[in-house]
């Protein structure tokens, strides 16, 4: 998938476009709370970008950094509602849109997002 998406430049520009729109939009409000809460903010972009690259079939950054891959064992920290999965959903479809990756990539990326966040809900 990195390759279909454009490589590790599409996904440093859709990580930086998605916390800017974390940042800025009120959608990302309970999300940026999260990341305060949790290890701050200085370390989401990078950690993002290495996580992705693994994630979307690309090297593996984050696995050699941290020697896992695993979703909840890194949000374990953090309580994460429907409504703040459902939010990062919405963010991440508008960061994919707004830095132009093609809509069957999309598509293919956004259904697996969805099981991987809705997994990740751990309280009501």
């Amino acid at each position: 998938m990195i390759d279909r998406i454009g490589g590790e430049d599409k996904v440093h520009d859709l990580v930086d476009h998605f916390y800017d729109l974390i940042e800025t939009l009120p959608q990302g409000r309970a999300i940026m709370e999260m990341h305060l809460k949790g290890h701050g903010l200085s370390h989401v972009r990078p950690a993002q970008f290495e996580f992705l690259c693994g994630f979307f079939g690309g090297r593996r950054y984050y696995h050699e950094r941290h020697g896992h891959m695993n979703l909840r064992e890194i949000h374990a920290h953090v309580e994460i509602r429907q409504q703040d999965a459902e939010d990062w959903l919405a963010v991440m479809d508008r960061a994919m849109r707004e830095t132009s990756v093609a809509e069957n990539e999309r598509g293919e990326i956004m259904a697996t997002f969805r099981r991987a966040a809705l997994m990740l809900v751990n309280t009501a």
